[in-house]
C-alpha cells in the first residue's frame, strides 16, 4: 500500500483493511469452529465408531456358521462366499426384492416431494382466507404415530371410508398393488416435508417475487423458473432422507403389501428369513442384510453433499 505523505508531514488515516483470514460473519464462525482439531478428532472418532458395526457386518456375511457362532467377526476366520451364493440364487433369492424396493421408493420420495413443494409455495406466497390454521394442522399431523395412522389408511385403500350405510369415499382400487405403499408412504411423509419447505420459503426474499410479478410472471412460472432452481438442495436433502428411510421400512411395507411376494420391499424378506432360520441356515442373515444396504449406501455418497447443503441451507445468515 503507496501511503501519500501531504505537504504539512501527516500522514493522512489510512482506512483499515480487514483481515482476509477473521471470519467477520455467522457463516464463517461455524466454518472456523468447524476446522477446529478437537472439534474433527471428535467427528472421526464417531465416524470410526460408527462404521465399526458395518464392518462387522461385512465380515459376518462372508464367514461359515461355525466361525459366526464359535470367534468374533475381528479374527476374520472361516471366510467363503457361500452366503452370497444362497441368498442371491435359489429359494433364498433377495434380488427380487431389491427391485421391488426400487419401484416402491422412487415413486414414494417424488410424490411427496412435489405435493409438499406446491402446498408450501400456496401456504407461504398466495394469500388465502384459513391458510395459517392449514399449515398449523398440517404441522400437528407430525405427532401422529405412524403405527396408530397406518391402521386407517389401510381401511380407506381395503374398504374406503363410510359411516353407517352412507359412502363417503369408495375403496381407492390399491389393494394388493404397490399402489397402496406408494400412497402410504407418501402421505406419512407429507406433514415433514410441507413443514421443512415451508420454513425454506419463507426465508426467499419477497422482493424476488413482487418484482416477478410486475414483470407479469404467473404463479406456474415464479414456481417452475425462481422456486425450484432455488429449493434445490432443500429438495434433494428432502429426496435422500425419504429414500432412506422408505428403504428401511418394514412396517409400512409388510402392513400394506399384506405380504404380497410380488410387491414386498428387501426388508420384509430379511424378516422373513430371520423367522425361518432362527436354526440353521441363519449365517445368511449377514449377507442378505448387507446386499440391502448397498444400494442405500452409494446414493447416499453420491448425494451427500446436496444432502449437507439441503440441512444447512437457512441455518445461518451474514
Amino acid at each position: 500500500m503507496t501511503v501519500v505523505i501531504n505537504p504539512t508531514g501527516e500522514v493522512p488515516d489510512v482506512p483499515q483493511v480487514p483481515d482476509q483470514h477473521v471470519p467477520t460473519t455467522a457463516a464463517g464462525r461455524v466454518r472456523k469452529g468447524m476446522s477446529n482439531p478437537v472439534a474433527s478428532t471428535i467427528a472421526i472418532v464417531i465416524g470410526v465408531l460408527w462404521t465399526i458395526p458395518t464392518l462387522g457386518l461385512l465380515v459376518q456375511s462372508f464367514r461359515s456358521k461355525a466361525g459366526q457362532d464359535q470367534r468374533g467377526w475381528w479374527t476374520f476366520s472361516d471366510m467363503t462366499l457361500d452366503n452370497y451364493k444362497r441368498v442371491l440364487s435359489g429359494s433364498g433369492n433377495v434380488l427380487p426384492y431389491v427391485i421391488n424396493s426400487i419401484v416402491i421408493v422412487i415413486p414414494a420420495a417424488i410424490i411427496p416431494i412435489v405435493v409438499a413443494a406446491l402446498a408450501s409455495y400456496a401456504l407461504v406466497w398466495i394469500d388465502f382466507r384459513g391458510r395459517d390454521w392449514i399449515y398449523i394442522a398440517i404441522f400437528a399431523l407430525q405427532v401422529v404415530p405412524l403405527q396408530v395412522a397406518v391402521v386407517p389408511m389401510l381401511r380407506l385403500v381395503v374398504s374406503g371410508v363410510h359411516i353407517g350405510s352412507i359412502t363417503i369415499l369408495p375403496p381407492l382400487g390399491l389393494a394388493g398393488t404397490v399402489g397402496a405403499v406408494w400412497l402410504a408412504h407418501s402421505c406419512f411423509a407429507l406433514p415433514l416435508a410441507v413443514f421443512l419447505m415451508h420454513n425454506f420459503m419463507s426465508e426467499i426474499p419477497r422482493d424476488l417475487l413482487e418484482a416477478a410479478r410486475i414483470d407479469g410472471a404467473s404463479h406456474g412460472q415464479i414456481f417452475r423458473q425462481i422456486m425450484l432452481p432455488l429449493m434445490r438442495p432443500a429438495l434433494a436433502a428432502f429426496g435422500i432422507f425419504q429414500f432412506l428411510w422408505v428403504w428401511n421400512d418394514l412396517f409400512v411395507g409388510l402392513v400394506m403389501s399384506g405380504g404380497t411376494t410380488g410387491i414386498s420391499p428387501i426388508t420384509v424378506k430379511i424378516n422373513l428369513l430371520v423367522g425361518s432360520t432362527t436354526g440353521a441356515g441363519g449365517e445368511v442373515i449377514p449377507a442378505a442384510a448387507f446386499v440391502s444396504i448397498v444400494i442405500p449406501v452409494i446414493v447416499f455418497m453420491a448425494l451427500q453433499r446436496y444432502f449437507v447443503r439441503g440441512l444447512l441451507a437457512g441455518s445461518v445468515k451474514g
